[in-house]
């Protein structure tokens, strides 16, 4: 019993030495929505982040100077947010994560509100690994429409 109950409390250790900080967490989400916006609009504003991230100004103005420190984009107070090779890469990462676990709950049969949620919550957590592995999954379920229609159908 006390080597079971060790072997759990090892994994949860080693899967919170492994586990991305809240603050990393975050700045993927800030360079998630500046895609979207610049995507969307041709440009990212400050008072646009902070809308969409429901956070005040001086809270994003903070955020996109890390941002800035750490390579993820070029940022001066006034001006334009353009998003380095690396803010770029990371962003679109993090957009095709959500959308292979959009995909694979929509599958499932969650509705879209729900997976897309839940896709949000997920998508900074994943292995590269395991999202390939779950892109495979996507693709072979698609192949094989039955598959799909009898867990539909259970």
């Amino acid at each position: 019993m006390k080597n079971k109950n060790s072997k759990r409390l090892d994994s949860i250790k080693a899967a919170h030495k492994s586990k991305k900080t809240q603050s990393s967490t975050r700045m993927e989400d800030y360079l998630e929505i500046i895609s979207e916006l610049v995507d969307l609009k041709g440009y990212a504003t400050t008072l646009d982040i902070s809308r969409y991230m429901n956070v005040s100004a001086p809270s994003v103005t903070k955020m996109l100077q890390r941002l800035d420190e750490n390579g993820f984009l070029e940022y001066e107070k006034y001006h334009g947010i353009n998003l380095t090779s690396k803010g770029t890469q990371t962003a679109d990462g993090i957009r095709q994560k959500h959308g292979i676990l959009l995909e694979f709950f929509e599958i499932l049969g969650v509705g879209y509100e729900t997976a897309n949620q839940d896709a949000e919550g997920i998508e900074h957590h994943l292995n590269s690994k395991t999202i390939k592995q779950l892109r495979k999954f996507i693709t072979f379920l698609k192949a094989n429409p039955k598959v799909i229609d009898n867990f539909k159908n259970l």
